[in-house]
């Protein structure tokens, strides 16, 4: 604040106080600090999002080996991302499984497509590569049990074949050019 007598009545004048200047480093440390913590904060928050991530993914596959038993080959294998804090962290899996039908054999089949969509649907939440694999082998089922039908349909005809030419428990030839229409 300023006095000045002009006349008999005193005028004051007030000036803005200002903080006393600081050097360039001294100012600069504050927002260093500042940016630091910032930057601690938001490492921080990446290491904890990868780290539920991990726990996800590796969840996520171990339902599905669980579920494919002896189907699955070589166990899971992991996508991984390093996090800043230099640690390796699963954020993507796979589980390969053996989806090939078993040849000549549709009960077989029908049993392992059965195990195929139970592991592709294992997890809390399928992925729709997840939900690709459930329908391949839900198909898989349905031409399983198509050949199953087929399979017994031959087999039943083949037994009402030789029933229809048995006599007194001994088969007998059919006569030559007759035609056998069994339903």
């Amino acid at each position: 604040m300023a006095l000045s007598g002009i006349g008999s009545t005193p005028s004051f004048s007030y000036t803005s106080w200002q903080f006393p200047a600081k050097n360039n480093a001294e100012e600069a440390a504050p927002d260093k600090n500042a940016a630091q913590k910032q930057q601690e904060a938001e490492k921080q928050r990446v290491v904890t999002e990868l780290r539920q991530r991990d726990a996800e993914v590796r969840q996520h596959e171990q339902a599905h080996m669980a579920a494919a038993g002896g189907l699955s080959i070589g166990g899971a294998s992991y996508e991984m991302q390093v996090g800043p804090d230099g640690k390796s962290y699963a954020v993507g899996g796979e589980v390969s499984i053996d989806t090939a039908a078993v040849s000549g054999d549709p009960e077989a089949t029908l049993r392992k497509a059965e195990t195929i969509r139970s592991a592709a649907l294992a997890p809390a939440n399928p992925s729709s590569q997840d939900m690709k694999v459930a329908a391949q082998a839900t198909q898989m089922q349905a031409n399983a049990q198509r050949e199953l039908a087929e399979q017994k349909a031959a087999e039943r005809q083949e037994r009402q074949g030789v029933a229809g030419y048995t006599q007194h428990g001994i088969a007998a030839t059919p006569p030559m050019g007759s035609v056998n229409n069994f339903v």
